[in-house]
């Protein structure tokens, strides 16, 4: 194991703000402009594409090179392509139009990116819903988002069917992988319209919708928990995710030229995504640059150390992670040597916390590289890009902002901007910034600031630009990149008859970076096990959230002169109890 990473000699050969300089400079595919981007001038890509059926009639170019691989299934480019238009064209025959949302239920399946793109090509606001949720959650994000189609796998609807007087607005469900037999109104199966992924090379050619699409029309909702009360929805631009597509190119050259290396032609990669795509991570930040270059994304069924192992060996995978859990499981199974795993050359994560040994055991163990950066489900991902050589430099960071975003430290009051090194909130801008909170009004003018979104992270900045994030100050616990807003579980510890008294924190976990513990008090003369809390919660929320160790109290919880409760008291008692 390496203790600290030694840069070579004569790393780096350029500073970042030669590389800048370079890859910048006019005429470059990364030429940035300022634009007018509802009411707020913004510096952006100059080369983004205009909206996301402009992407998707570029892939026209890639013809029969394989896009979408998922077990004995295929898609190429050319295939898929022909199934978002013929399944665009039948949204806009039940009526869907610019404007309307378009849910969007499934795990990781060749579907998955023919929906999506079906609903923006024709300006509807697709509604990617976290396909963990329960019935009742998913219910919720259909209501509150207003959607009036519904594509989703058998699974998810099996959950949701239950729950269709709390989704008024829903007027037709598309349901793939079903018997469709089984199947009643609004339900049909998807595969009457565009057939099974094996089959869309057999659809005919037809050109897709013409619908005028700003760069700034919004396009996707994304749910993020919120602090207090039920979910918000992220209401996403074409532009937001279209910037990601040249980020990710200008963080990869950018690496390159630090290295003092020539930057090389092209070449088609493949990635092993195994992050939900109901996630910015997978979709924005990982989707989206990947049909950008022409690459081939692989899912899985669901998470399997093994077979992740037997797909990197035989699909010659160059890159994979998402969280540093997938990173971690790669590293320590006992397997990892029966199989020739050399063709990965980098494991990049995001959205969980990790330790900065995992930064350098990545680079001892597979010979890749290590990347990661910051963003949120506000920021439709990447911000922050950190990776190679620099994230070896700074395993601590979460590195510096890319080109066409700013961050900046704000005071608590958010008043005052603090000088480099002082801890204090962090606030980002950018043309990936989404357009504010889907019907919030006061949440968003609360978090988005003439352009400035403020993060609710503790952070500082060094003299180059480099973030570290510190801690959070919303109440959040990240459990291998899924959100867990304490309030939320807490709410539902309350509902039980027998606690009075109740509190979310995180505890440390090498591999998932952190999972929730609670900490309750009964009412008097009251008596429940810790299996029979962690039933009732798994009973109303999705399983990740569900405390995997409750403590009880005798006393109420400790709380400040406000009324707080003093969480860092109660982390020391788990603290104790794996001690003892």
């Amino acid at each position: 194991m390496i203790d600290k990473w030694t840069s070579p000699a004569g790393w780096p050969a350029m500073s970042r703000a030669q590389v800048k300089d370079i890859l910048c400079a006019p005429g470059m595919p990364f030429e940035m402009d300022t634009v007018n981007v509802d009411g707020i001038s913004t510096r952006v890509w100059k080369n983004a594409l205009p909206n996301l059926a402009a992407l998707a009639e570029n892939t026209k170019m890639f013809g029969e090179r394989e896009f979408v691989v998922f077990d004995d299934e295929r898609v190429t480019y050319s295939a898929w392509h022909k199934a978002v238009a013929t399944l665009a064209a039948a949204l806009q025959d039940i009526g869907v139009r610019k404007g309307d949302r378009v849910a969007l239920a499934m795990r990781n399946l060749p579907e998955w990116p023919v929906a999506f793109f079906a609903g923006a090509v024709i300006g509807a606001i697709v509604v990617p819903l976290n396909a963990w949720w329960t019935g009742e959650e998913l219910a919720f994000g259909m209501a509150d988002s207003g959607a009036s189609v519904l594509i989703c796998d058998a699974e998810r609807w099996d959950r949701m069917a239950l729950h269709k007087a709390e989704m008024p607005d829903l007027r037709h469900v598309l349901v793939t992988r079903g018997s469709g037999a089984e199947l009643a109104e609004p339900a049909r199966a998807m595969e009457t319209l565009i057939g099974s992924p094996k089959s869309y090379a057999d659809l005919p050619e037809r050109s897709l919708p013409d619908v005028a699409i700003a760069p700034d029309d919004p396009v996707t909702i994304f749910y993020t928990s919120g602090t207090t009360g039920k979910p918000k929805g992220a209401l996403g631009s074409h532009r937001n995710l279209l910037t990601n597509g040249l980020t990710t190119g200008y963080s990869g050259a950018a690496t390159i030229l630090r290295r003092g290396a020539p930057l090389p032609e092209p070449m088609v990669k493949a990635g092993l995504v195994v992050v939900p795509m109901f996630h910015v991570t997978a979709c924005s930040a990982s989707m989206i640059p990947t049909i950008q270059a022409g690459n081939k994304i692989v899912f899985m069924h669901k998470w399997d150390t093994v077979k992740a192992f037997e797909i990197i060996e035989r699909e010659k995978i160059n890159a994979t992670g998402g969280v540093p859990f997938i990173a971690w499981q790669l590293i320590e199974h006992p397997d990892r040597e029966k199989y020739d795993l050399s063709s990965i050359e980098s494991i990049s994560y995001g959205g969980a916390p990790s330790a900065p040994e995992l930064v350098a055991k990545i680079y001892e163990i597979f010979g890749a590289y290590p990347g990661n950066g910051w963003g949120m489900t506000e920021t439709m991902a990447t911000v922050t890009s950190h990776t190679s050589e620099d994230y070896l430099n700074r395993p601590d960071s979460c590195g510096p902002p890319v080109p066409v975003s700013d961050l900046k430290i704000m005071s608590e009051d958010g008043e005052t901007e603090l000088p480099i090194g002082e801890v204090g909130e962090l606030w980002a801008r950018g043309p990936q910034i989404v357009k504010g909170y889907w019907n919030r009004p006061e949440a968003t003018a609360e978090t988005f600031v003439n352009g400035w979104v403020r993060t609710g992270d503790l952070a500082r900045l060094d003299e180059e630009g480099f973030c570290f994030i510190v801690d959070r100050a919303k109440d959040m616990i990240i459990r291998g990149g899924e959100n867990i807003y304490s309030s939320e579980v807490e709410n539902i510890l309350y509902e039980h008859p027998a606690v009075t008294d109740a509190a979310l924190v995180g505890i440390p976990h090498q591999t998932l970076g952190e999972e929730p513990a609670a900490v309750v008090h009964l009412a008097p003369g009251e008596t429940v096990s810790e299996g029979e809390l962690q039933a009732w919660v798994g009973a109303r929320l999705a399983k990740f959230k569900v405390p995997v160790k409750i403590i009880f109290c005798t006393d109420t919880l400790p709380r400040n002169a406000n009324g707080k409760i003093l969480k860092r008291d109660l982390k020391a008692l788990f603290e104790v109890e794996i001690a003892t």
